[in-house]
């Protein structure tokens, strides 16, 4: 009896691909109007241009930040658990000093291979860094939007002055990370089209 040959294999399973559009939908309305809420009582020398917030006015910001909150933690929790279930976040692992060091100098030579459905080290480092930053995002939100009834994230994220500097540093994070997100996809296109249909690969 001949062997079966294997199986082509889909790169992005749908429920990936599902919960990684909601969540830059839900970031990007998220951001723009938190700039938008930010402005309304900076914490540095600077505003955001208006052109690039949601919102127009504080109220109307609040209401979408909140809006798209609750897509956020809801999209996120069935992330993480079909992660855990489906043992995505295995590859995330292992990440070592020394594979880091390796990717990240053919990343700045320009010499960095793309293997479909494989995460090299900088990808791993920059996937689990985005996965902490939006857990301290949502942490440090709920601390800021019911300081008193929250009382237990407001004190994790060392008050409710704090807290505002700590979400502002995750939401630079989170903001940072979309930016070289875009130039990779920009810079290796043909990582985009699996990402929308799933790809397959294999024999």
């Amino acid at each position: 009896m001949a062997d079966k040959k294997p199986k082509r294999r889909v790169i992005h399973p749908w429920p990936l691909r599902l919960t990684h559009w909601l969540n830059a939908l839900a970031i990007v309305m998220m951001i723009g109007s938190g700039w938008q809420i930010y402005d309304a009582s900076p914490l540095f020398g600077f505003t955001f241009p208006r052109l690039i917030t949601i919102g127009q006015w504080l109220g109307a910001a609040i209401a979408w930040h909140l809006a798209f909150m609750w897509l956020l933690v809801a999209n996120g929790l069935v992330y993480f658990i079909w992660s855990a279930a489906s043992g995505h976040f295995g590859k995330f692992f292992p990440l070592t000093p020394r594979a880091l060091w390796r990717d990240l100098s053919a990343a700045l030579t320009f010499r960095m291979t793309h293997e479909a459905g494989v995460y090299n080290a900088v990808q791993k480092l920059l996937y689990l860094g985005v996965l902490f930053a939006g857990v301290v995002i949502v942490i440090s939100g709920l601390a800021i939007w019911k300081p008193v009834q929250l009382w237990f994230f407001c004190d994790l994220c060392g008050g409710y002055v704090i807290a505002r500097y700590v979400h502002f540093f995750a939401m630079a994070a989170i903001a940072g990370f979309l930016a070289v997100h875009v130039l990779l996809v920009a810079i290796v296109p043909k990582v985009l089209p699996p990402m929308i249909t799933g790809g397959r690969i294999g024999p």
